[in-house]
């Protein structure tokens, strides 16, 4: 679990209990962070994070989404490969880093059935919290519900669909794009081009999973194309990618999605 500690030139070291390797990378890249970044209004007490036995394709990722030269990575996956806890926990660890002071999670609002939000009960409010329930569920994974609810009032964490980003400017934010294979390239674009100063963006995606309807296409593949290359590479724009081989949810899944990719 993450603990500062003051080392002997007066800086502020992070201390990770769990895994040791992943434990040393995180503080080393938190030092260089320091050196480099600090967010305005950053938070005062470091957050407790939860520890799970992480794979090495995992700890890989973390190296690349926590690098002090990262400003945007592209994540593709299956389902049950951990992309929304992976992104959320490097969101944590960022802000226990006090590189970013908060965390915005999006996702288009595209529904999976006939129905629509207007069917579910309670005010607007309500209904988009059923929305984001996956973002809520990882934060309940990591944290004491009690510290997610805080950072809830203390606006640390807020959650929009991705409409309501036209018009935004995000500084020392970190922002969650979650399942964008169900967002078209014009809305994926709109989120890319609200990042200002010292923010970092994750975009997760399973393009197997669309839910958009056959007159609309998806902007993912797309933009994962334009992006995977040097030149992005030098800009701190890096795609990754899961297989099913990296599901973790369960062996059940695992053997479902393999027989579906056979259809």
């Amino acid at each position: 679990m993450p603990k500062k500690k003051s080392s002997s030139d007066g800086t502020n070291k992070l201390k990770i209990r769990g895994d040791k390797e992943l434990a040393e990378n995180i503080t080393e890249i938190s030092e260089n962070h320091v050196k480099q970044h600090q967010a305005e209004n950053p938070i005062k007490t470091n957050i407790r994070l939860k520890q799970f036995p992480w794979t090495e394709k995992q700890k890989e990722f973390f190296k690349i989404a926590l690098h002090p030269s990262t400003n945007i990575v592209i994540v593709k996956g299956p389902a049950g490969t951990s992309k929304t806890l992976l992104a959320t926990y490097c969101a944590l660890q960022l802000l226990n880093m006090k590189v970013i002071n908060s965390i915005m999670y999006l996702r288009s609002a595209v529904e999976s059935s006939d129905k629509s939000l207007g069917f579910l009960p309670g005010s607007a409010e309500d209904k988009l919290r059923f929305f984001n329930l996956p973002f809520l569920d990882k934060l309940d994974e990591l944290l004491a519900s009690t510290k997610a609810e805080k950072l809830e009032t203390e606006n640390r964490v807020s959650m929009f669909p991705v409409a309501f980003a036209r018009g935004m400017n995000w500084t020392d934010k970190c922002i969650i794009l979650d399942e964008a294979q169900n967002s078209t390239i014009k809305e994926i674009t709109t989120v890319l081009t609200r990042l200002g100063k010292n923010s970092r963006c994750f975009i997760l995606a399973d393009p197997n999973q669309t839910d958009l309807h056959e007159n609309k296409q998806g902007g993912i593949n797309k933009i994962t194309e334009r992006f995977s290359n040097e030149e992005s590479l030098q800009m701190g724009i890096y795609t990754f990618e899961f297989t099913e081989e990296d599901i973790m949810r369960s062996e059940l899944v695992k053997f479902i999605v393999s027989k579906l990719n056979e259809l």
